[in-house]
């Protein structure tokens, strides 16, 4: 919106196209919407996707039609939270975009990638908005403390600088948020002797009460990720932050369970072993003694895959021999390791020379698994794994051995 800015000339020069406007609630979508049909010489219809059908949206587009015959006027149609329009509905308006009836400005608080069908979001231009800054929401508090016609300038209104520093910090980016904070601290403080509406920490705490946290399917995968991430980059401060946001929002403790089995075998693996069994008992537990108590199990196996070695060795030999079974030649079964325990089969040389590993000096037994070798797992220099290393190295160098002679 700056100087000089694409969608400032656009709206200056009233040539703004299909604009799907998303972001956070109370970043200013509507409002900016609403700029824009102010600066606009077309006819102006407005429609919320919440309360609306089908058969309101045809409505509109019908009465846009009649109007584009008869005076050649466009018309620019507002729908507010268009992502609860299903594929039927946001079908609709392809024709008429397409013909230029109209010109629609949609709002959303969703990515439009996720809930705004294709050939809608390819024929918009997609403005990502953000949350309002600290400095701009104390420029809107100020000036709803002033405003007479608009705001709460009507009362007289002294707010500590302690209460305003809450109000932005609590609002977290959302105008909306805040100016119904500020609203009712003003509207249930009684005013002083002097007549004065005095708000002071503890009101402004009062006032804002419990805030409801962004989790569409956008914040869930986007948050899921972040946790993921923070495990598998050895973060555990973050990855108990974002777990954290997710059992705020209502996540289903379950799932973040068992996102951290998952990074417990794939991101740390035989690094350290024992992730996998810690990760496995938090699971446990979260089924059986559910929230508010389960949080701590959880969190305690998140802390412990955070901080462990990491190794995706398992994780890449698993993948390996997954795609070398699909895509290659399957490799006979050794006679050696076929069963032999059925009648008849060792008629047919089924277990013949096999080499019962206890029987042998270090429990191991020099003796191929598999007629040509495949090295799949290779273990990482990290925790636990270097002594497996090593020690599969020289079982592996035996094996060789043994098959040449």
């Amino acid at each position: 919106m700056g100087s000089g800015k694409l969608l400032r000339r656009a709206i200056e020069a009233d040539r703004v196209s299909t604009l799907i406007l998303c972001g956070p609630p109370g970043c200013g979508k509507t409002a900016l919407a609403h700029l824009i049909a102010s600066k606009s010489k077309a006819r102006l219809s407005e429609l919320n996707a919440v309360t609306s059908g089908v058969a309101d949206l045809r409505k509109l587009i019908e009465a846009a039609r009649s109007v584009r015959q008869a005076e050649g006027e466009k018309t620019l149609l507002l729908i507010d939270e268009i992502h609860r329009f299903n594929k039927v509905q946001q079908s609709a308006l392809l024709p008429d975009l397409e013909k230029g009836t109209i010109t629609l400005i949609g709002t959303s608080t969703q990515n439009p990638f996720f809930s705004i069908i294709p050939a809608l979001s390819s024929r918009a231009q997609v403005i990502q908005m953000r949350p309002l800054s600290p400095e701009a929401l104390r420029s809107i508090l100020g000036r709803a403390l002033c405003d007479r016609e608009q705001g709460l300038g009507e009362w007289t209104v002294a707010v500590s600088e302690e209460a305003r520093a809450h109000f932005v910090s609590g609002a977290e980016g959302d105008a909306r948020r805040l100016l119904n904070a500020v609203e009712i601290a003003v509207l249930t403080t009684l005013p002083d002797p002097s007549g004065t509406i005095r708000i002071d920490r503890k009101i402004a705490e009062d006032s804002l009460q419990k805030k409801a946290v962004a989790y569409d399917q956008e914040g869930h995968y986007d948050t899921i990720s972040a946790f993921i991430k923070s495990m598998r980059g050895s973060d555990p401060d973050a990855a108990v932050y974002w777990m954290s946001k997710m059992l705020y929002a209502g996540e289903d403790p379950l799932f973040i369970a068992r996102r951290i089995v998952i990074c417990a075998s794939e991101d740390v693996g035989n690094a350290d072993p024992r992730a996998l069994v810690v990760a496995t008992a938090a699971f446990q537990a979260i089924q059986e003694i559910g929230l508010p108590e389960g949080r701590v199990p959880l969190a305690q196996a998140a802390i412990y895959v955070a901080c462990a070695p990491k190794s995706n060795a398992v994780y890449r030999a698993i993948d390996e021999a997954m795609q070398e079974v699909e895509t290659r030649p399957i490799q006979e079964i050794p006679m050696p390791l076929r069963d032999a325990h059925y009648p008849g089969a060792k008629r047919l040389g089924y277990g013949e020379g096999y080499l019962y590993p206890h029987d042998e000096p270090g429990h191991f037994a020099p003796q191929p698994h598999i007629p040509e070798e495949r090295i799949f797992y290779r273990p990482s220099d990290q925790g636990d794994e270097a002594r497996v290393r090593d020690r599969l190295a020289a079982w592996r160098k035996s094996r060789r051995g043994s098959k040449r002679g």
